[in-house]
């Protein structure tokens, strides 16, 4: 009987149930005093904690972060200007049900894209897909989607995500096929989803870098509305960490 039970869970893909009930059996001292539907519960519960972990994992696995990044990890150095009280908020993910953006910004290795993959993980953590992209690689997928006839799919792919992040923000000179694209994906997601830009420009230098000046009001509006900004400050961390190692070797 009961391996015809457990044989049926594992038809039914009930991993988590399945792998409760033969902790139940294996130790019938603990659970043999508990009513049927406690145990029942116990049964359901570890199911549901096992679906969520795999949902989990599988958001953080299709995410794609440039770094393995966890909010207990974050650096709140004063001179960094990052605010525990903002993170600690933006970690609640609330602003993401509200549909709000977030702009980083910061010099060259100061661990913009380290506090976006953060607050990535905590939202794949809270069940909200995720996608991280720096933006050439953005770019050049949304080229390669023209040229296969799939661009109205990754657009749809990109509209229906939870959270998209784009890295390295302005680094180059948009043409414009690249400012149309970034006008269709921003009016996607217009108040209906949230979008975290990472930059080394600061805010106001970023209507030129788009370079039109229509589509530059356009997009920004869009992005900048009900946003969110963490402006960070001081030397690059990774040029620390490098003198650190240097030390390290001459000791």
């Amino acid at each position: 009987m009961i391996e015809h039970t457990l044989s049926q869970l594992r038809q039914l893909k009930l991993s988590g149930m399945t792998s409760a009930l033969q902790t139940q059996l294996e130790q019938p001292g603990t659970y043999e005093g508990l009513a049927f539907a406690e145990r029942l519960q116990l049964l359901v519960d570890h199911e549901d904690q096992e679906r969520n972990q795999r949902k989990q994992e599988r958001l953080i696995g299709t995410a794609k972060f440039k770094l393995k990044a966890h909010a207990k990890d974050l650096d709140y150095q004063p001179a960094r200007g990052l605010q525990p009280s903002q993170m600690a908020s933006l970690l609640m993910c609330d602003w993401l049900k509200k549909a709000q953006n977030l702009l980083l910004t910061g010099p060259c290795g100061t661990g913009k894209t380290f506090i976006a993959c953060a607050l990535g993980h905590q939202a794949c953590l809270k069940g909200y897909s995720t996608r991280y992209y720096r933006l050439p690689r953005l770019i050049l997928a949304l080229t390669q989607a023209k040229a296969d006839g799939s661009y109205s799919k990754l657009l749809k792919a990109i509209a229906s995500l939870d959270l998209l992040i784009i890295d390295d923000w302005g680094l180059e000179p948009l043409n414009a096929a690249t400012r149309n694209d970034l006008m269709e994906i921003m009016d996607d997601r217009y108040e209906q989803s949230a979008t975290v830009i990472i930059s080394q420009l600061p805010t106001e230098q970023w209507y030129q870098a788009i370079g039109d000046n229509t589509l530059a009001d356009a997009i920004l509006d869009r992005l900048m509305h009900n946003a969110h900004r963490i402006n960070l400050k001081g030397e690059s961390m990774r040029k620390k960490m490098n003198s650190l190692t240097q030390v390290e070797h001459l000791e």
